[in-house]
């Protein structure tokens, strides 16, 4: 069986998609950014400490440890061109990474090319963790109202133009108006923003998709239990994910949450 090296940043996400395929038998071993290692995290996994600094350092790791296959997961800030350490193969990345003006979604699939180049497949991990995302029509107790489906009706127009520039993956939207758009700021800031800008009438929802020209094995849209209390706080009725494209961290426990706390979830498919 292939050896998986998961190139690891911050967050939950790298350890669930881990665990989740060493359950399933894989050989996994992660690669964790140091300035996201915790070894607490980590302790019951075979993990080897990384730097951004140096792709050359990075691809000799992978080699060491004999890995046919990378996944990369987790949050990770772009290093800035001082902290590089400019061998050969940091140059080639970082005319990507950091030099070319593009989205995340056009940089991801630059760094997957990157180590495809040097000789790693890529795996593609949803393949295998289906049960990680949301799949149901409906995930909690609580449905959508007809006041909710509107507003999605709303979103999905919308969605349709704004999904297709490579910016962001979330809408908010009340009493069938956009309050926002997701930008750099991420979906939780966004849900902040807008609370301001509610107006009397339904609570308002919140829909998070994936981008289409989004690769489907690199930037997955993601909620948890964090996502779950901030619609609480901010007073909206809920959320729709992408059927079958949005993961859950934690699912159990952020679905019981929204139980708890009476905010719907629920999933749809995009116009296409």
């Amino acid at each position: 069986m292939n050896n998986i090296g998961i190139i690891a940043g911050g967050g939950k996400l790298p350890i669930i998609i881990g665990d989740n395929l060493i359950k399933k038998k894989f050989n996994v071993f992660f690669f964790v950014i140091e300035e996201f290692f915790n070894n607490k995290n980590y302790k019951d996994f075979n993990v080897t400490i990384i730097n951004l600094n140096s792709a050359k350092k990075i691809i000799e790791s992978l080699k060491v440890k004999k890995i046919d296959s990378v996944i990369m997961a987790g949050n990770i800030n772009r290093p800035s061109l001082t902290d590089l350490n400019f061998d050969w193969h940091t140059l080639k990345l970082a005319k990507n990474l950091l030099l070319k003006k593009t989205g995340d979604n056009s940089l991801l699939v630059s760094i997957k090319k990157f180590f495809m180049d040097n000789g790693f497949d890529y795996f593609d991990w949803k393949e295998y963790c289906l049960e990680l995302f949301a799949s149901n029509d409906n995930l909690t107790k609580l449905k959508p109202t007809k006041k909710a489906i509107d507003n999605l009706n709303k979103a999905l127009s919308i969605f349709k133009s704004f999904g297709e520039i490579d910016v962001g993956q979330s809408i908010i939207v009340q009493n069938q108006i956009v309050l926002g758009l997701e930008a750099v700021e991420g979906t939780d800031n966004l849900m902040i923003r807008c609370k301001d800008y509610k107006k009397s009438g339904d609570k308002g929802i919140l829909v998070k998709f994936a981008k289409y020209n989004q690769s489907n094995i690199l930037d997955i849209p993601t909620i948890g239990e964090k996502t779950i209390q901030l619609l609480k706080d901010c007073d909206y009725e809920g959320i729709f994910l992408e059927k079958d494209s949005c993961l859950i961290i934690d699912k159990e426990k952020t679905v019981d949450l929204a139980n708890q706390y009476k905010v719907f979830i629920s999933t749809c498919n995009k116009i296409e």
